[in-house]
Protein backbone atom coordinates (compact mmCIF):
# COMPACT_ATOMS: atom_id res chain seq x y z
CA UNK A 1 0.00 0.00 0.00
CA UNK A 2 1.01 3.28 -0.86
CA UNK A 3 1.46 6.14 2.35
CA UNK A 4 -1.99 7.40 2.63
CA UNK A 5 -4.12 4.31 1.57
CA UNK A 6 -5.89 3.08 4.10
CA UNK A 7 -8.15 -0.16 4.59
CA UNK A 8 -11.42 1.54 4.37
CA UNK A 9 -10.49 3.23 1.16
CA UNK A 10 -9.85 0.29 -0.18
CA UNK A 11 -13.12 -1.31 0.42
CA UNK A 12 -14.59 1.56 -1.12
CA UNK A 13 -14.78 0.77 -4.69
CA UNK A 14 -15.96 -3.15 -3.55
CA UNK A 15 -18.79 -1.14 -1.64
CA UNK A 16 -19.40 1.56 -4.33
CA UNK A 17 -20.14 -1.85 -7.07
CA UNK A 18 -22.17 -3.52 -4.74
CA UNK A 19 -24.41 -0.30 -4.44
CA UNK A 20 -24.57 0.03 -8.00
CA UNK A 21 -25.75 -3.39 -8.59
CA UNK A 22 -28.02 -3.29 -5.85
CA UNK A 23 -29.49 0.24 -7.79
CA UNK A 24 -29.73 -1.87 -10.90
CA UNK A 25 -31.08 -4.72 -9.47
CA UNK A 26 -33.99 -2.32 -8.05
CA UNK A 27 -34.61 -0.91 -11.40
CA UNK A 28 -35.01 -4.35 -12.80
CA UNK A 29 -37.09 -6.07 -10.00
CA UNK A 30 -39.29 -2.87 -10.69
CA UNK A 31 -39.51 -3.15 -14.10
CA UNK A 32 -40.35 -7.15 -13.67
CA UNK A 33 -43.06 -6.72 -11.12
CA UNK A 34 -46.28 -7.12 -13.51
CA UNK A 35 -48.94 -7.87 -10.54
CA UNK A 36 -48.49 -5.89 -7.27
CA UNK A 37 -49.26 -8.58 -5.07
CA UNK A 38 -46.30 -10.77 -7.06
CA UNK A 39 -43.60 -7.98 -6.55
CA UNK A 40 -45.06 -7.23 -2.60
CA UNK A 41 -44.30 -11.08 -1.90
CA UNK A 42 -40.70 -11.22 -4.41
CA UNK A 43 -39.73 -8.02 -2.13
CA UNK A 44 -40.66 -9.44 1.40
CA UNK A 45 -39.01 -12.44 -0.05
CA UNK A 46 -35.47 -10.84 -0.75
CA UNK A 47 -35.52 -8.71 2.20
CA UNK A 48 -35.83 -11.24 4.54
CA UNK A 49 -33.16 -13.62 2.68
CA UNK A 50 -30.82 -10.38 2.59
CA UNK A 51 -31.51 -10.02 6.49
CA UNK A 52 -30.92 -13.79 7.30
CA UNK A 53 -27.69 -14.35 5.04
CA UNK A 54 -26.56 -10.29 6.81
CA UNK A 55 -26.89 -11.45 10.08
CA UNK A 56 -24.74 -15.10 9.53
CA UNK A 57 -22.05 -13.12 7.50
CA UNK A 58 -21.64 -11.13 9.68
CA UNK A 59 -21.27 -13.12 12.65
CA UNK A 60 -19.38 -15.59 10.90
CA UNK A 61 -17.28 -12.51 10.24
CA UNK A 62 -16.63 -11.38 13.32
CA UNK A 63 -16.01 -15.17 14.58
CA UNK A 64 -13.43 -15.88 11.67
CA UNK A 65 -11.49 -12.74 11.70
CA UNK A 66 -11.08 -12.68 15.49
CA UNK A 67 -9.56 -16.20 15.18
CA UNK A 68 -7.10 -15.35 12.66
CA UNK A 69 -5.53 -12.22 13.61
CA UNK A 70 -5.58 -14.32 17.38
CA UNK A 71 -4.12 -16.78 15.41
CA UNK A 72 -1.72 -14.38 14.10
CA UNK A 73 -2.58 -15.29 9.89
CA UNK A 74 -3.11 -11.48 9.56
CA UNK A 75 -1.91 -8.49 11.16
CA UNK A 76 -2.71 -4.98 10.63
CA UNK A 77 -0.81 -2.07 10.14
CA UNK A 78 -2.05 0.07 12.82
CA UNK A 79 -1.27 3.08 11.18
CA UNK A 80 -3.72 2.08 8.13
CA UNK A 81 -6.57 1.45 10.21
CA UNK A 82 -9.27 3.72 11.91
CA UNK A 83 -8.57 2.94 14.93
CA UNK A 84 -11.62 0.87 15.98
CA UNK A 85 -11.57 -2.67 16.59
CA UNK A 86 -14.37 -5.36 16.56
CA UNK A 87 -12.48 -7.93 18.89
CA UNK A 88 -8.85 -8.04 17.29
CA UNK A 89 -9.69 -6.59 14.03
CA UNK A 90 -10.19 -3.51 12.71
CA UNK A 91 -13.58 -2.27 11.91
CA UNK A 92 -13.13 -1.49 8.26
CA UNK A 93 -12.49 -5.23 7.35
CA UNK A 94 -16.60 -5.85 7.95
CA UNK A 95 -17.33 -3.78 5.16
CA UNK A 96 -16.25 -6.51 2.91
CA UNK A 97 -19.17 -8.88 4.75
CA UNK A 98 -21.82 -5.59 4.34
CA UNK A 99 -21.03 -5.00 1.17
CA UNK A 100 -21.39 -8.74 -0.08
CA UNK A 101 -25.29 -8.25 2.16
CA UNK A 102 -26.03 -5.75 -0.47
CA UNK A 103 -24.55 -7.65 -3.55
CA UNK A 104 -25.68 -11.09 -3.15
CA UNK A 105 -29.67 -10.52 -2.68
CA UNK A 106 -29.09 -7.68 -5.77
CA UNK A 107 -27.30 -10.29 -8.02
CA UNK A 108 -30.14 -12.77 -6.89
CA UNK A 109 -32.72 -10.34 -7.96
CA UNK A 110 -31.07 -9.56 -11.58
CA UNK A 111 -30.73 -13.40 -12.13
CA UNK A 112 -34.58 -14.19 -11.58
CA UNK A 113 -34.74 -15.16 -7.56
CA UNK A 114 -36.08 -17.82 -6.21
CA UNK A 115 -38.25 -19.07 -9.66
CA UNK A 116 -34.69 -18.21 -11.92
CA UNK A 117 -34.08 -21.81 -12.18
CA UNK A 118 -37.16 -23.43 -12.11
CA UNK A 119 -38.29 -22.63 -15.55
CA UNK A 120 -34.42 -24.34 -16.87
CA UNK A 121 -35.29 -27.11 -14.96
CA UNK A 122 -38.73 -27.96 -15.79
CA UNK A 123 -38.62 -26.74 -19.38
CA UNK A 124 -42.73 -25.67 -18.85
CA UNK A 125 -42.98 -23.27 -15.77
CA UNK A 126 -45.71 -22.36 -13.90
CA UNK A 127 -45.98 -18.87 -14.86
CA UNK A 128 -47.25 -18.00 -18.21
CA UNK A 129 -45.06 -15.15 -20.36
CA UNK A 130 -46.22 -11.52 -20.53
CA UNK A 131 -45.75 -9.89 -24.27
CA UNK A 132 -45.62 -5.99 -24.14
CA UNK A 133 -49.07 -5.48 -24.41
CA UNK A 134 -49.89 -7.46 -21.48
CA UNK A 135 -51.53 -10.31 -23.10
CA UNK A 136 -50.17 -14.08 -21.83
CA UNK A 137 -48.64 -16.70 -23.81
CA UNK A 138 -48.84 -20.37 -22.10
CA UNK A 139 -45.45 -21.81 -21.91
CA UNK A 140 -44.49 -25.16 -23.92
CA UNK A 141 -45.72 -28.30 -22.38
CA UNK A 142 -42.87 -30.14 -20.78
CA UNK A 143 -43.59 -33.22 -22.66
CA UNK A 144 -42.53 -31.78 -26.17
CA UNK A 145 -38.93 -31.72 -24.58
CA UNK A 146 -36.96 -34.70 -25.46
CA UNK A 147 -36.17 -37.41 -22.75
CA UNK A 148 -33.26 -39.51 -22.48
CA UNK A 149 -33.26 -42.95 -23.12
CA UNK A 150 -33.87 -45.18 -20.40
CA UNK A 151 -31.76 -48.36 -19.53
CA UNK A 152 -33.13 -51.87 -18.88
CA UNK A 153 -34.92 -51.81 -15.39
CA UNK A 154 -35.21 -48.51 -15.15
CA UNK A 155 -38.19 -46.09 -14.61
CA UNK A 156 -38.87 -44.08 -17.52
CA UNK A 157 -39.07 -40.14 -16.93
Amino acid sequence: MSGSTTYALLAVPFLGVAVLVAVVAGLVAARRAGDPERARRRRRVTLVSAVVAGIALVVMTLVFNNVIVGLGVVAYDPAKTLGIRTGLFPVEDLAYSLGAVVLLPALWTLLGGPDAGRDRRDGAGTRDRRDRAGATTPRPAAASRPTRPTREGEPSA
